[in-house]
């Protein structure tokens, strides 16, 4: 028996109808199953997960937000050797060249190994790092390059004492428009009325 072509239509429409509810529904499932995934990253995962070449942050703030994101995964999470020499060389890719070439990397992995293991044998941890938004970014110039000077805060916990410690960052603009970590020093030893740069 033939169906006639109204009914041919009907049929194809409904057919149509439910493929695209299917579809829909196979859209929504995919995307929560990424959503759960990424919930379930840990913090060290994530920090690992950014591809510095693809993904640069773009502003003087947020290459410090995630220079942070990475130094609350070396104090205050229980990171293997392997993940913490990850997360070193993750931080070095934020490094301006200055920088790298004074801590060459063998050097600098073993004293951020160091460095944690002291702060895992004094019971320290670092509960808080941060850029407020309120922060204020200090641009200038000199010798030709563009620098940025902000502050973050570190909130220390040694032994159920908390302690702020406040750090100036500075950041140069390489030549791919890249800012770039140049040093830092504690806020008391950095003079804020001038171009000072943290360790000159």
């Amino acid at each position: 028996m033939k169906l006639k072509p109204r009914a041919t239509r009907i049929t194809i429409i409904i057919v149509l109808m439910i493929m695209a509810v299917v579809g829909y529904y196979a859209f929504l499932s995919g995307r929560a199953k990424e959503r759960k995934a990424d919930a379930n990253m840990t913090a060290v995962e994530a920090a690992l997960s950014r591809n510095l070449d693809k993904d640069y942050p773009p502003t003087p703030k947020e290459v410090m937000k995630y220079y942070n994101e990475i130094m609350k995964c070396y104090y205050a999470e229980d990171t293997s050797e392997d993940d913490l020499e990850a997360l070193g060389l993750k931080a070095r890719g934020l490094f301006d060249q200055k920088l790298l070439e004074a801590n060459e990397v063998g050097s600098y992995l073993i004293s951020l190994k160091e460095d944690v293991q002291s702060y895992k044998d004094a019971k320290r941890k670092v509960t808080n790092a941060g850029v407020a938004s309120s922060t204020n970014v200090d641009y200038y110039t000199r010798d030709g390059y563009s620098f940025a000077r902000l502050l973050c805060t570190y909130n220390v916990n040694e032994n159920g004492t908390n302690e702020t410690q406040r750090i100036i960052y500075l950041l140069r603009k390489d030549t791919e428009k890249r800012w770039k970590i140049y040093g830092w020093d504690f806020e008391a030893n950095v003079d804020l009325n001038g171009d000072g740069i943290p360790g000159d």
